[in-house]
């Protein structure tokens, strides 16, 4: 995993790193009920800043474990956007969805939720949640285009 990490990073490539980490998910052919992972790319594909890069990594690969173990869904929808002013990062998912109380305050010893919050601030971004019971969760990064986005390298 680390190899196709550095890898992709080497190149700047988000949505190819968030891909082996869904390859890496659905490999185990022990399981049976495995959700479709899809993950999409809208806009021109930016150069982002190194730690808002691994950051958003870091999050969808949280986002996207915390659907694959936890969510029973079928399919794992991540939208990676690149738009002028913001970039956007979504994990959604079809599960069952996350309670209120788990929400607002973490099991002890689970730190999934504040620590993607956390990871957003350092950032400068915001990390928003939503989910109903049966009806999936969505995770969403937003993170200003000035702040995003690495204006000294060659756009690719």
């Amino acid at each position: 995993m680390q190899g196709l990490r550095s890898s992709a990073f080497e190149t700047n490539d988000l949505a190819n790193a968030i891909t082996a980490i869904a390859e890496e998910l659905t490999s185990d052919t022990s399981t049976t009920d495995r959700p479709v992972i899809d993950v999409e790319v809208e806009g021109a594909p930016r150069n982002l800043q190194p730690v808002v890069r691994d950051e958003a990594y870091r999050i969808a690969g949280e986002a996207l474990r915390n659907a694959f173990r936890h969510a029973q869904a079928r399919r794992i929808t991540v939208e990676i956007r690149y738009e002028k002013r913001q970039f956007r990062l979504t994990v959604r998912d079809d599960g069952k969805g996350i309670n209120v109380d788990t929400m607002q305050q973490q099991p002890t010893g689970h730190f999934g939720l504040p620590g993607m919050r956390e990871r957003a601030e350092i950032v400068g971004g915001k990390l928003e949640v939503w989910s109903q019971l049966d009806s999936g969760t969505q995770v969403e990064l937003s993170i200003p285009g000035s702040i995003a986005y690495d204006v000294s390298a060659r756009q690719s």
